[in-house]
């Protein structure tokens, strides 16, 4: 929850959901943006950041790593530096990352069958 303030109404009630039950705390983590698509993106053995990026066009180099980050340390992917000229980073889904991702696959199936009025 960075980023709010820690007396905040909003902080206390997201604090409360996400100590209530640890799926709230999962949706806070997948409703950032780009965070699915990255994902989906390593399923699909995009495994370099410039194949990621090429991927997802807009995106910044800027959040793509700070997504890339937030996965690895959320135990959803695996980061493997090769210490080779130039340097070689390689992403992988852990196992979490691939349960996870057949997980958002039904989500989105689920979805696409609905229609959700906003």
């Amino acid at each position: 929850m960075a980023g709010r303030k820690v007396n905040s109404t909003n902080y206390q009630n997201q604090a409360l959901l996400e100590n209530k039950c640890s799926l709230n705390e999962m949706l806070v983590l997948l409703s950032r943006r780009w965070i699915t698509e990255i994902l989906f993106c390593i399923q699909e053995g995009n495994n370099r950041f410039s194949g990621i990026k090429g991927e997802l066009a807009p995106i910044t180099d800027h959040i793509l790593a700070d997504r890339l980050k937030l996965l690895e340390k959320n135990g959803l992917i695996n980061r493997q530096h090769f210490p080779e000229v130039p340097p070689k980073v390689v992403y992988s889904l852990t196992e979490k990352g691939e349960e996870l991702c057949v997980l958002l696959e039904k989500l989105c199936n689920f979805s696409d069958s609905m229609s959700i009025c906003c």
